[in-house]
């Protein structure tokens, strides 16, 4: 499989360290208020990720962190706690916001058919992990005390901006919005590993160290947490293209400062979801959650589907029409699987569900192509083959794509027998169902070419007072 690797950029194939097994590593949110979709965006796909690498027979442990604690309003350490701000919007303390807004996450994520990580910790489970690090660092030499807080000392790099050439004249106070001055650093660049009293005294969790009672930075905790549970190692790490810096990149120089080597080979970012106003954001007020969408009549699975049709690595813009036209496309398509389901005596051809198999593999192996991946899920239609191999192929994709579109297809084909059994009253369920069974042999018989037996299944329904008729919609039936 080709992928794009933020740090090299350049695809390249992704090869684990250990055959077979894959480490991976995805930024959770910061659970002080609801995701929006533009934050699900990037779940989404690295959900994709996650099932095509198990797919294609690779085991994946992956771990997600849990921010309830640290991540200031800007990424850059300075602002507020987020945490502390969203207990005060909500007359609530830290521990019930977080809990609340971790449930509703995972709601959505449920929602939207994101699979759950292997591991999911939150950030207050790892204080002494992160204790354990920091002094680490300091006894190296890569960590300071300054101001009662522990800074990581950037300048002991030899490279520190591994996913952008910045230049020092990019970080001056005032230039980004990330940034204002701490005149406790060493460099411009240099971030918090721990805060203390000295800073922000009103903060609700607080915790015993060697420095003072205080709290950790945002960016220690993504590299303790995947040590606890990965190891010194990861294959592949992701979050939103916003994370690349600084948080990845100060994810990165404490982790290989703290172990000697490099910490993770492949890094995987998703960009983000625009409006027509730009970037979706909360900072910004309002902003877009799956509930909104349900409650002006989308499926959560259309949203999904509407990701899928874009490449990660591009912004996608969100209008109401793309997502109508994406709402349109998906109820098509599980009406074209709908007409599917039926044909089950059928077996299925080996070699045109390789030739459909191939075409989705291919997609996906270019850098996890999704565009072309639904294109290849349209192709399966148009296959000179039975319905039970095209059937068996849009199965076998949505082990990856998990797009909901053989439970919808049900769904209609229930609610069809339903409409069924209400425009013929009087007829029973068990005589509706006997018709529609020999319907069906009559179709198979017809197929094989046994006009006997199809004529046979007529004339039994006859003498029982039913009678068919072969109309371009299907075999429809009355009762005298």
């Amino acid at each position: 499989m080709l992928l794009y690797n933020s740090a090299s950029r350049e695809r390249e194939q992704f090869v684990p360290r250990e055959a077979g097994k894959v480490s991976m590593y995805t930024c959770g949110p910061t659970v002080y208020h609801f995701a929006h979709i533009g934050n699900l965006r990037t779940y989404t796909m690295e959900d994709v990720l996650e099932k095509y690498l198990r797919y294609t027979g690779l085991s994946v442990k992956r771990v997600m962190n849990i921010t309830d604690v640290g991540h200031l309003s800007s990424d850059g350490d300075t602002g507020e706690d987020k945490m502390l701000k969203g207990a005060r919007r909500e007359h609530k303390t830290v521990l019930e916001i977080a809990k609340y807004y971790t449930d509703a996450f995972f709601v959505d994520c449920d929602k939207l058919n994101i699979k759950r990580p292997d591991v999911i910790e939150p950030a207050t489970n790892c204080i002494d992990e992160f204790i354990e690090m920091i002094e680490t660092l300091l006894k190296k030499g890569y960590a300071y005390e300054a101001g009662g807080n522990i800074y990581f000392d950037t300048s002991k790099l030899g490279k520190y901006y591994v996913f952008n050439d910045f230049k020092e004249e990019d970080l001056e106070v005032g230039v980004r919005e990330s940034v204002e001055e701490d005149t406790n650093k060493r460099n411009k660049a240099d971030f918090v590993l721990w805060f203390t009293k000295s800073k922000f005294e009103d903060q609700e969790l607080k915790w015993n160290s060697p420095w003072g009672v205080g709290y950790p930075g945002w960016h220690i905790e993504c590299s303790c947490i995947a040590a606890k549970h990965l190891g010194e190692y990861v294959d592949l790490h992701c979050g939103g293209i916003d994370n690349a810096f600084p948080h990845h990149t100060n994810e990165i120089a404490q982790s290989e400062a703290t172990y000697g080597h490099e910490w993770c080979k492949y890094w995987f970012h998703v960009h983000h979801l625009n409006t027509n106003s730009g970037k979706m954001s909360k900072s910004k007020g309002e902003f877009l959650t799956v509930s909104l969408l349900e409650e002006k009549g989308y499926d959560p699975l259309v949203y999904r589907f509407f990701c899928m049709q874009s490449h990660y690595r591009r912004n996608l813009v969100f209008s109401w029409e793309n997502l109508d036209n994406a709402k349109t496309a998906y109820n098509k398509l599980v009406s074209r699987v709908a007409s599917l389901t039926a044909a089950q005596d059928e077996t299925v051809d080996a070699a045109a569900f390789e030739e459909g198999k191939k075409k989705f593999t291919d997609a996906l192996d270019n850098d996890l192509n999704t565009s072309l991946a639904v294109t290849a899920l349209y192709d399966v239609f148009k296959l000179q083959t039975n319905a039970k191999t095209k059937l068996a192929l849009i199965e076998d994709f949505e082990r990856v794509l998990d797009l909901g579109l053989i439970s919808a297809a049900e769904k209609i084909n229930v609610e069809k027998k339903k409409a069924e059994a209400d425009a013929t009253p009087g007829v029973s369920e068990e005589l509706l169902a006997y018709i529609n069974e020999k319907i069906e042999e009559r179709r198979e018989a017809k197929k094989n070419k046994d006009f006997a037996k199809a004529d046979a299944i007529r004339d039994e329904l006859l003498s029982k007072g039913i009678t068919l008729l072969d109309t371009r919609e299907g075999t429809k039936f009355s009762i005298s």
